[in-house]
């Protein structure tokens, strides 16, 4: 089974569970507050290890108190720390997160130290990156480390994957035709492909512009409704799982973890994006995002209770 190496954020969550959102000038009790680790980057490392891959992460973390936590906690689920390195004068990123109760939410997003992972730590990352099939890459860090990755990719032969998260318009064309993975949501996918994207077929039509561009396989996140593709093994949807939502915080993120997790392992693509959908189903009847993710064990008896 091969490694992979995500490049990408951590967060500090701050979770706070509301009734709504407050309008100007106006302050609401809140029932519930949580503190978690998060940021996309991590998150999609935490869900691959907890799977049982190996993964190395190459992030940035603050000069504060969040930053020992954070290490800590790679750590405890098996993650090589050899490149999280600290930013120093810098605070860690945070994602003060509001969740309403209907499961969905708003987030915030302060990068702080992840601002600071440049082209530089991917270089010196590159001799251990060479041992990894797999680079899974998020938008939450800055755009000329994302395109250094993708060199560095093509560079040593590895795959690299792209979750385009938060969404950026003028992502660069020459390097989204280096990708062997786009992974957006729908709002993403819009506004990458600069079409509306307002239900299945609309979103066909958009990935197909991104095929078009020279991605081998674009995979788009559907929430609820479960996930489509278009690429070089055709096109296919595949429908969601109904499940007890509380909580959608991080469920893309859990679905690329599978996903990735997946295809290291040697699965096919469409029975990837199979178990990443019951994956990310799973996730969302837990609270927060990291802490919701299930341990193989667990998610291989949900897989057993459905027909797929």
């Amino acid at each position: 089974m091969g490694k992979i190496a995500v490049i990408g954020s951590n967060m500090v969550d701050l979770i706070t569970y509301i009734e709504r959102l407050p309008v100007q000038g106006e302050t609401l009790e809140a029932p519930d507050f949580a503190l978690g680790c998060g940021g996309k980057g991590a998150n999609q490392a935490v869900a691959a290890a907890k799977l049982g891959s190996e993964v190395l992460m190459v992030t940035k973390v603050g000069d504060d108190l969040f930053a020992d936590n954070t290490l800590a906690n790679f750590r405890r689920f098996g993650i090589d720390t050899r490149h999280v390195t600290r930013a120093p004068g810098r605070s860690s990123g945070v994602a003060p997160i509001f969740v309403q109760p209907d499961s969905h939410n708003s987030i915030l997003i302060v990068k702080g130290a992840n601002a600071a992972l440049g082209p530089a730590d991917i270089q010196a990352a590159e001799a251990d990156l060479r041992d990894c099939a797999l680079i899974v890459l998020q938008l939450e860090i800055a755009l000329e480390t994302v395109y250094a990755a993708i060199d560095c990719g093509q560079r040593l032969g590895i795959p690299v994957l792209l979750n385009p998260a938060p969404a950026v318009a003028d992502l660069s064309a020459a390097h989204l035709a280096r990708l062997d993975y786009f992974v957006p949501n729908e709002t993403e996918l819009a506004l990458v492909s600069g079409l509306p994207v307002q239900d299945r077929e609309s979103a066909f039509a958009a990935a197909r512009v991104l095929a078009g561009r020279g991605i081998r396989h674009v995979v788009v996140t559907l929430g609820a409704q479960g996930a489509l593709y278009v690429g070089e093994e055709g096109e296919f949807s595949l429908p969601g799982q109904t499940v007890a939502a509380i909580d959608t915080t991080g469920a893309g993120d859990a679905f690329i973890g599978c996903f990735a997790h997946g295809r290291v392992q040697g699965l096919g693509l469409r029975d990837a994006m199979q178990r990443a959908v019951a994956y990310s189903a799973l996730s969302v009847t837990g609270r927060g995002t990291q802490t919701s993710y299930p341990e193989a064990a667990v998610f291989e008896d949900y897989l057993a209770s459905l027909d797929l």
